[in-house]
């Protein structure tokens, strides 16, 4: 008798930065009203997100919600729809009990498109009309070399912005070029010194790895160009290739499926090494690895310490303003319909900007105790800390280990789960957290697999 080996496990299938994922989420029949969505919600603890859907060029592995420049006063258009949604929005929360904000972001695209004006309306949005008071709570801000202008990180920084983070992705021209990323380093390390020179207390610099072309020394480089500007946060992100993205395009071709697969496995253990070799070279320089991507200076101030981590986004109390963000209660996940194909983006656009009814939720996907069980588990999982089962069994009065036994016990087996770890803690070995972007997805319910399987890419 004869026994085959399983399927090798592939270390990249997809970065869970949403669960359930937006290619989960259908159109809403019933189109529940926001009042009543809100109700009995708690409200203390609140996170707000506003999404800017614009951005100068488009980078050829980006899949996110956003649009290549805004003609014919656009945004001043897409300003106003979001004065009119924010109105609606805190109209809903009502006044029966304190609304306050814990936590504000500024997201895209890229918000820093904007002018500096128009950023002061957007920040103006955020207090006048939600009432999230911007100087006492954690703000973080994205921007791009291009657009990181010293008039505009003013006014982020007057306005309270306490996280600024910008995508390099890479500081080697050659590499920029092969991401389809039209930049020169000397662009790129002006942007760097107007945003140390605004004083923002916490930088993030976001680099990529798994470029065409890209070595370990090549990596090397970047890693030491963006250390020498003494970041308070680095994100270490897997190069991926996506259905409808400017490198999807670019990498058609007719090789059969053996070559594929010998390309792909090639490209896999091409990340996993310049991983590792981020990883290490990072933890030696006095950095803390939170997740698979992110790391955190040892040394960096309290602002960086109560910063957004990969998954904080993902609690419940989430409030999200603009046609690509989301918005979380503990039974509904919600936003507006969502597409990659830049025909698309600008019809989903053009639609919000002329939008009067912002008061009930359009496109979403319901969430229940299964659900916020995997959800939880797999947020707790992803970050280095681990999960406490008793915090766990405090939330749904059950074990972890009960919930998902088979998951748990798959992942023991392919040593991801760090067998030192203090008793009552889950915790991924190194290997495991190598592996997060399998492991992410092996925890989705059959039901959203189903969801976004179906989905159409648009």
């Amino acid at each position: 008798m004869t026994t085959t080996a399983p399927p090798a496990v592939r270390p990249y299938e997809s970065y869970v930065y949403a669960y359930p994922h937006k290619t989960a989420y259908r159109p809403l029949t019933d189109r529940p009203a926001l009042r009543e969505l809100w109700a009995a919600e708690p409200k203390n603890a609140l996170s707000l997100y506003l999404h800017i859907p614009f951005c100068e060029v488009r980078c050829g592995f980006c899949n996110l919600f956003t649009r290549i420049g805004a003609p014919e006063e656009l945004t001043t258009r897409y300003l106003d729809a979001l004065d009119r949604q924010a109105v609606a929005v805190r109209d809903a929360l009502g006044d029966d009990e304190p609304v306050r904000f814990a936590a504000a972001a500024f997201g895209g695209g890229t918000p820093t498109f904007l002018t500096a004006a128009e950023l002061e309306r957007l920040c103006d949005i955020a207090e006048k009309r939600m009432g999230a008071d911007l100087l006492a709570v954690p703000l973080s801000v994205e921007t791009s070399p291009s657009t990181a202008t010293a008039d505009r990180l003013s006014v982020l920084a007057d306005r309270g912005t306490t996280r600024v983070s910008i995508g390099v992705q890479s500081f080697v021209d050659e590499e920029a070029r092969a991401a389809v990323r039209p930049q020169r380093r000397a662009e790129v390390e002006a942007a760097l010194g107007r945003i140390r020179d605004a004083r923002t207390p916490v930088l993030n610099i976001d680099l990529i790895y798994g470029i065409d072309g890209q070595t370990e020394r090549t990596w090397l480089t970047s890693l030491d160009a963006a250390l020498a500007w003494r970041p308070e946060e680095l994100y270490l992100y897997p190069l991926y290739v996506r259905p409808l993205t400017g490198l999807h395009r670019l990498g058609g071709g007719g090789s059969g499926p053996e070559a594929k697969a010998l390309e792909q496995a090639a490209w896999d253990e091409q990340r996993l090494r310049l991983y590792a070799v981020g990883r290490d070279h990072l933890l030696a320089h006095g950095y803390e690895q939170v997740s698979m991507r992110m790391f955190r200076r040892a040394d960096a101030p309290l602002e960086a310490q109560d910063g957004p981590e990969d998954y904080a986004c993902q609690t419940d109390g989430m409030i999200g303003l603009g046609c690509g963000a989301r918005s979380y209660t503990a039974a509904l996940h919600y936003s507006f319909d969502y597409a990659v194909d830049m025909r698309e983006i600008r019809s989903i656009i053009d639609h919000f900007t002329t939008t009067e009814d912002f008061s009930r939720a359009e496109v979403g996907r319901h969430v229940d105790v299964a659900e916020a069980r995997r959800r939880h588990l797999l947020q707790s999982l992803l970050q280095t800390a681990g999960l406490p089962v008793a915090d766990y069994r405090a939330r749904f009065g059950t074990d972890p280990r009960e919930d998902f036994p088979a998951e748990l016990e798959r992942f023991a087996d392919r040593g991801w789960l760090d067998t030192r770890a203090p008793e009552g803690l889950l915790r991924l070995s190194p290997l495991g957290l190598a592996h997060s972007d399998a492991l992410g997805p092996a925890l989705f319910s059959p039901g959203v697999r189903a969801a976004m399987a179906a989905y159409e890419r648009k």
